[in-house]
């Protein structure tokens, strides 16, 4: 994230709303007890740990973030995760759904769900409302959007991105002039027709800074919204339920709305697929997304851990968390969570694993063993590829785990199999010997 960026924005100027996601259902079985904010990633982190930390890196920290769905382990990561002194000010601050003599119903929408809560959010003297998703991955200084909503007098700004025409089908484009004022909108637009009127003109690639060499272009909205205050309170007038698909289209053909054009790393981890290989990719030797940049951490739970401990493993391209015992065993291209436990001889490839969110005491696991049940990690001798295996998860010895020779989604009692990777649920139990 750039640290030269020059911008006269208060932090009181801005209130920033992450908007804690749906049912997830793209995202199960990891959703099935927790929200999609609330998913791990990249070993120690959480989804929401993203947003939060470009909100804090841009010097906003009035933050709200909007739960309905499985939302408690999200309000416990928040809680102990984001505290801020009595002197210098700033939030993080849970608004879940409720009932009120106004309303019995549940968020029904992104737009909905702000709507709900302006009685909370207007208790703030903020000039501009920045919207965002949970459940992205990006580094963004939002100063820069803010910056552009101010010099184009803008009433909505919508971060974008420039998006090859095949990824397009799955966005919302948006048409701009060359003044960069979005003039249509058309939402995951399917035929070739519709989007070769909707197409980037390649003179103005360098006005908007996208690097050069690039191909054809389309702008996706990337659900990025800066709003004035008062219009915001406007467009909220009616009943309309989403951003994307009914507030921002009607506000093109009334309001002043702008494009902000984002050249960088962006990845909407919404589905099994996606949230393998972004987490994957943390582990190579130049990822898309650095947590190492520190001019603009990630910022999480600080948990206090002991250092990891290897006994004579091997590793090749792996991220190894805090709190780890990992024995004698042969690890490549994965990701290792906090408090992980690998048994001696086993071998994992292409794996994401959680990790545990505490530890046994030997007596338990002496427990456990006797009446069949593994211990909390991965056992001995086991043969793991392309899997993730969520929280708590017992993998017995001998285990084998591999999505070889299966449809690309199935179900099982121990275990999914979503895009072609098998996922272990979180508190899984997989015997010894089992083979997937």
């Amino acid at each position: 994230m750039p640290s030269s960026s020059k911008s006269t924005i208060g932090n009181n100027d801005v209130l920033c709303i992450v908007m804690g996601g749906g049912q997830g259902s793209r995202l199960y079985p990891l959703t099935q007890e927790r929200s999609k904010p609330a998913v791990p990633l990249a070993g120690k982190y959480r989804i929401v740990d993203i947003p939060i930390s470009n909100c804090i890196n841009s010097g906003f920290s009035n933050i709200y973030v909007l739960t309905q769905f499985n939302s408690a382990s999200l309000h416990r990561h928040i809680s102990q995760s984001y505290k801020f002194d009595h002197f210098n000010g700033g939030f993080v601050e849970i608004l879940a759904a409720e009932q009120t003599p106004k309303t019995t119903t549940w968020y029904e929408g992104t737009a909905d769900a702000v709507r709900k809560n302006l009685i909370h959010l207007m208790n703030h003297k903020f000039k501009y409302v920045l919207i965002l998703s949970g459940d992205q991955l990006y580094r963004m200084d939002f100063r820069e959007i803010l910056n552009k909503h101010i010099e184009k007098q803008s009433e909505v700004t919508i971060a974008t991105l420039p998006v090859e025409r095949e990824p397009a089908r799955s966005f919302g484009i948006l048409e701009i002039n060359n003044d960069h004022k979005i003039t249509r909108f058309v939402e995951k637009p399917k035929e070739d027709s519709v989007l070769d009127t909707l197409k980037l003109d390649k003179a103005w690639y360098s006005d908007l800074g996208i690097s050069e060499g690039r191909d054809e272009l389309f702008l996706a909205s990337m659900g990025i919204y800066v709003f004035d205050r008062e219009v915001i309170i406007d467009l909220l007038k009616g009943d309309e339920t989403d951003f994307g698909k009914h507030i921002i289209p009607g506000a093109i053909e009334n309001r002043k709305v702008y494009s902000h054009v984002f050249e960088g790393y962006w990845e909407d981890i919404g589905t099994i697929r996606s949230f393998f290989d972004a987490n994957l990719d943390s582990c190579q030797d130049v990822p898309q997304f650095n947590f190492y940049e520190m001019s603009a951490p990630v910022f999480t739970h600080p948990r206090f851990l002991p250092a990891s401990k290897t006994n004579a493993a091997q590793f090749d391209h792996v991220v190894l968390s805090d709190g780890c015992i990992i024995n004698q065993s042969k690890i490549s291209n994965s990701l290792i969570g906090i408090r992980s436990k690998v048994g001696a001889g086993t071998e994992m490839n292409r794996v994401v694993f959680f990790g545990a969110d505490y530890y046994e005491d030997e007596a338990t696991i002496k427990k456990n063993l006797s009446i069949g049940r593994p211990a909390i990690g991965i056992g001995k001798n086991c043969k793991i590829e392309n899997a993730i295996i969520d929280k708590n998860a017992r993998i017995g010895d001998g285990v084998v785990i591999s999505p070889e020779g299966k449809p690309e989604n199935h179900d099982h009692k121990l275990y999914y199999v979503r895009d072609g990777i098998v996922v272990i649920p979180k508190n899984g139990v997989v015997p010894d010997g089992t083979v997937i």
